[in-house]
């Protein structure tokens, strides 16, 4: 390759300077591999996360549905449960008022009676 006019320390130049070229362009063409690589582990990675965060969410949510049926189950037995002692304490009362309705009658008859004779 070298002509008379071509000094040889040029050609080795030359050869020196196309290997430092390829060489760039070699540690380019590895770190897009790397890149490459990197982008496909991070993408598997997060689909992974992404996936464990969804069975997570997933167990979470049935966990609080059980616990929120349970909690209106109680809340629901507590309201009926008052709602029969309400009752019970009703249907006293208005049996004592009629009771007392009679005796305030029967009072006031006699009360009568006893006006009537004095």
């Amino acid at each position: 390759m070298t002509t008379e006019n071509e000094d040889p320390s040029a050609e080795k130049i030359e050869t020196l300077a196309k290997k430092i070229w390829l060489a760039g362009l070699g540690a380019y063409g590895q770190s897009l591999d790397n890149v490459q690589t990197g982008y496909d582990k991070l993408s598997e990675e997060s689909l992974k996360v992404f996936e464990e965060l969804v069975q997570k969410g997933e167990a979470l949510q049935s966990e609080a549905t059980n616990e929120v049926k349970d909690k209106v189950k109680e809340g629901k037995s507590r309201i009926e449960a008052r709602a029969e002692e309400l009752k019970s304490k009703l249907s006293l009362t208005s049996g004592f008022n009629s009771k007392l309705d009679n005796l305030s009658k029967k009072i006031d008859q006699l009360t009568s009676k006893l006006t009537k004779k004095s």
